[in-house]
């Protein structure tokens, strides 16, 4: 079998530049495939709430469902590093967050839990993650605060707030964070925090200069009505699924994707 990937192999990953595929898992099925095509993390997302329940945003997500889809997705993984999100509102105070985490991890067998937000989470990550739970950060565009940000668009886009955000992706590392997700940021501040940072730095929307990208399967399948600008439509060169993500992984591995048509400046 594969070596399993693990935290550590992230690391080494960003140590010796090789480029980090994730994509967003939400079944079985899927996750099968993914996990044969080489996809090193499998992100059960929140989004689940959008391409799976149809509604509008993230807020709705239960608890219940990150679990439920969360083990699915565990239970035929065998390589890729399995992250799941906590949802709205599950954080709210360092100790729910823990108890939340803890749950995601022993029923739902994630590995690794993601949280939105910056400094203002230095001490529910410290937290999780001296509980012996891998936490990753989500900074620029996060979804759990759109009603706050007013609306999906780049983020991170003026000085005061690029310098911000490279203060924010620092306070989650000194938490003791293992990874970040960045999403809708401008390539120049993507690569800033990367340079930066000592652990990696997953890119979504946040150009090519950084440890890896991560993308929704369903926006790479096509199955959604408008193809986010960030995005790429990997099927329609293939006759199947498993050869699309198999190239989705290799244009992230060889940074032929995102180009700087996919990213923002």
């Amino acid at each position: 079998m594969t070596e399993k990937i693990t935290i550590n192999s992230l690391k080494k990953m960003k140590e010796i530049g090789e480029k980090i595929a994730c994509l967003t898992s939400y079944d079985s099925s899927f996750a099968k495939l993914q996990d044969d095509a080489g996809v090193d993390m499998l992100l059960v997302g929140d989004s689940l709430g959008m391409v799976l329940q149809g509604a509008d945003n993230t807020l709705r997500v239960k608890m219940s469902d990150m679990i439920y889809h969360s083990r699915i997705v565990s239970d035929v993984v065998k390589r890729a590093i399995i992250i799941s999100d906590m949802p709205f509102m599950s954080y709210s105070t360092p100790r729910q967050a823990l108890g939340n985490a803890a749950r995601l991890i022993a029923e739902g067998g994630a590995q690794v839990v993601k949280i939105e937000g910056g400094q203002e989470l230095f001490e529910t990550v410290r937290l999780i993650t001296e509980n012996g739970i891998p936490v990753c950060g989500h900074l620029g565009l996060t979804p759990q605060s759109i009603h706050q940000i007013g609306g999906l668009g780049v983020q991170a886009n003026t000085e005061d707030t690029a310098k911000k955000l490279v203060e924010d992706a620092i306070s989650l590392q000194s938490a003791g964070a293992s990874c970040i997700v960045l999403e809708c940021v401008p390539s120049e501040v993507t690569a800033d925090v990367s340079k930066t940072l000592n652990i990696p730095v997953i890119g979504i929307g946040a150009g090519v200069d950084c440890d890896g990208q991560v993308l929704v399967l369903y926006d790479i399948l096509g199955l959604t009505k408008t193809q986010p600008k960030f995005s790429k439509n990997f099927l329609i060169d293939h006759n199947s699924i498993f050869d699309a993500i198999k190239d989705y992984v290799a244009e992230v591995k060889n940074a032929s994707f995102p180009t700087s048509s996919n990213s923002y400046k």
